[in-house]
């Protein structure tokens, strides 16, 4: 079997997004076309709410998919047809924002905050579909021991178990797997023809031929198949270092469409952006009485 080889770590920025919430901006404009079809990735974790707590005030979407993973902490969200909720540890909220949404998310105080968002390109086709919540508990999550990783399947497939989330518009692979250091693991489930990326969120992880040049956390490290067949599964293997490795494996298919990209609305063209921001000004952004799913 041959191998998917480790050929780009983005270890981001930090930045500061919302109303003043520090955070590490792994993914963005510089890594669209390699990282198609995942636009941004922010990472959180911090022991300090002073870090955090004045989150992300009333916000719009449209045009892609949010997805917040919470392995500590406390996240309050609502959006502005009166909808609220919660995302605590081992929780996921997986947003639809299709034809537009407004919302805001509002990180509690916590011993410690860590976590990730993921921003999803959605089609061409389905930017202008029907918003959807789907709020993802631990429960809902398939939950696989084994000897060298504990995984955990919010998207996708792995082995026979199913993930919560199956992706209508994109069908993202996304595992959450936690390592014991010095252990080795390897992974075969994902077609060639597909973007792979692991984020570290905790730990240390090598990922290459050797398997000897570890990378720390709150990177994305881009995993690339070696053979020309697109229906062939290029294996990766990884090994955690001395502290072990919590990463998460996303992977999904590239659209490989224009992208123009507004702050919070991602849409194909100008123009589309334009007339979004119009609307936003117009009032006549929100096009359904209430999203799916919530």
């Amino acid at each position: 079997m041959s191998s998917r080889k480790l050929t780009q770590v983005v270890r981001g920025q930090h930045a500061v997004d919302g109303a003043g919430v520090r955070l590490r901006r792994v993914l963005g404009y510089r890594t669209i076309k390699d990282f198609d079809p995942f636009l941004m990735l922010d990472g959180f974790d911090s022991k300090d709410p002073q870090d955090y707590i004045k989150g992300f005030p009333w916000h719009p979407h449209r045009g892609i998919e949010t997805v917040t993973y919470l392995l500590k902490g406390e996240i309050e969200h609502g959006d502005s047809l009166g909808n609220k909720g919660v995302i605590g540890d081992l929780q996921c909220q997986w947003m639809t924002a299709g034809s537009g949404i407004i919302h805001q998310e509002m990180p509690q105080a916590a011993e410690r905050m860590l976590g990730c968002q993921l921003w999803v390109n959605l089609p061409k086709k389905d930017k202008m579909t029907q918003p959807a919540y789907r709020d993802i508990r631990p429960e809902d999550v398939a939950l696989i021991t084994e000897d060298s990783a504990t995984v955990r399947v919010l998207s996708g497939k792995y082995g026979d178990s199913h993930g919560a989330v199956k992706g209508d518009y994109v069908g993202v692979q996304y595992l959450d797997v936690e390592m014991a250091p010095g252990s080795i693991w390897r992974y075969s489930e994902t077609p060639n023809d597909q973007t792979l990326f692991l984020y570290l969120a905790d730990g240390t992880l090598a990922a290459d031929e050797a398997l000897v040049s570890f990378e720390e956390k709150a990177c994305a490290m881009l995993m690339t198949a070696t053979t020309s067949d697109d229906t062939e599964f290029d294996e990766i293997t990884v090994k955690a270092g001395p502290e072990g490795a919590r990463f998460l494996l996303i992977a999904a298919k590239p659209l490989q469409e224009p992208v123009a990209w507004g702050g919070p609305i991602v849409m194909n063209t100008q123009e589309e952006l334009n007339l979004a921001f119009s609307e936003l000004q117009e009032r006549t952004f929100i096009k359904h009485d209430k999203p799916l799913g919530i």
